[in-house]
């Protein structure tokens, strides 16, 4: 690489209130790092846009420590080796990990003690780089875990997802009809309902901005439902728990609906039903189950070689428009995965 490359990085300035602001960050362009003994430098292609960034902006306890203010924001990534003095790593290769909205990432490779900056080899031939930001990478995991393991579906069962053409719920519902269930999705705008029928295989997917969300779940899944698996939070989650059925299961996996919220989140008044229909509603983190990638991201590459398991990924262009384009995950104005491409 040119000695004269530069790094343009997103550093984290201040924390927001309510919606994130361009002066709550700062964008710097610094000299490109060299790698020395067992590092690796990579470009980056893409950067990884999540609803859980706005969690991570945030001071207080959470699931994984807040971003420090000045510190690069993090972010999932994907990119090519260009420098490496690793023996594990070859210039050329792909690689995903985590080194945030900047240019380059200068890496730690695994040695004997263990200490690694996770760094994940990718096989482009197997599936495109983006894949592995989408159904191969964190939202994928996130459905795949949070479904089978925590909302158990059986087949014949009723799911019932949120956020459905969205990177994690587009890969949940498409879980649910491959093991056999009957699949309905919530989403707010009507392509995306019928993007989920009509391309993913939905049984019915309900509009809650134009539908009676009540009066439509209830059309669409007349024995009750037997797992919710919820990205939204707020008002649709309050309005699901009046219709699950007994021993129901209800995976929490965000609350989009609540993040940029400068008033308490609002939690669900309808909680009793979890009592009156002995059922259960519990959190996933992904992280817990890293453990397993391997062998899920296998299964998974199988249901995509095989044609039942896709993915839709929105690619947006340029480091610098990095807040606008993570505000696009807080106004409906993503569909499927969202990435930012470093050009």
């Amino acid at each position: 690489m040119p000695s004269t490359s530069n790094n343009t990085r997103i550093r984290l300035a201040t924390r927001p209130v309510g919606n994130p602001a361009p002066d709550n960050f700062t964008i710097e362009t610094v000299p490109s790092p060299t790698p020395a003994a067992g590092q690796i430098l990579v470009k980056t292609i893409y950067v990884s846009l999540d609803p859980a960034m706005r969690g991570w902006m945030n001071e207080g306890k959470s699931y994984i420590p807040p971003i420090q203010i000045g510190d690069v924001f993090r972010a999932g990534t994907a990119g090519q080796v260009i420098a490496s003095n690793h023996a594990e790593f070859a210039v050329g290769e792909y690689v995903t990990g985590s080194w945030g909205v900047q240019q380059y990432g200068l890496l730690t490779g695994p040695s004997e003690q263990g200490k690694s900056d996770e760094i994940r080899k990718v096989d482009t031939t197997i599936a495109p780089l983006e894949t592995y930001m989408a159904t191969l990478g964190m939202p994928g995991m996130t459905a795949y875990f949070g479904l089978l393991d925590t909302g158990q579906p059986q087949s014949g069962e009723t799911v019932v997802v949120s956020g459905a053409a969205g990177a994690v719920g587009s890969v949940v519902g498409q879980i649910a009809k491959i093991k056999g269930c009957r699949v309905v999705g919530i989403a707010g705008d009507q392509e995306k309902c019928d993007y989920c029928v009509d391309e993913l295989g939905f049984d019915a997917c309900v509009n809650y901005k134009t539908d009676d969300l009540r009066k439509a779940l209830k059309e669409a899944c007349p024995g009750g439902i037997d797992v919710y698996f919820d990205n939204v939070g707020g008002d649709i989650l309050d309005t699901v728990l009046t219709q699950i059925r007994r021993k129901a299961r209800i995976v929490i996996c965000g609350a989009i609906s609540q993040y940029n919220n400068t008033t308490p989140v609002k939690g669900p008044s309808n909680y009793l039903s979890l009592l009156t229909n002995r059922a259960r509603m519990e959190g996933i983190v992904v992280f817990d189950n890293a453990a397993n990638y391997t062998s899920a991201a296998r299964e998974m590459a199988g249901w995509i070689q095989a044609g039942k398991l896709r993915d839709k990924v929105q690619i947006e262009h340029g480091i610098k428009n990095f807040l606008p384009t993570m505000m696009m995950l807080f106004t409906g104005r993503n569909f499927g995965k969202l990435l930012l491409k470093v050009d």
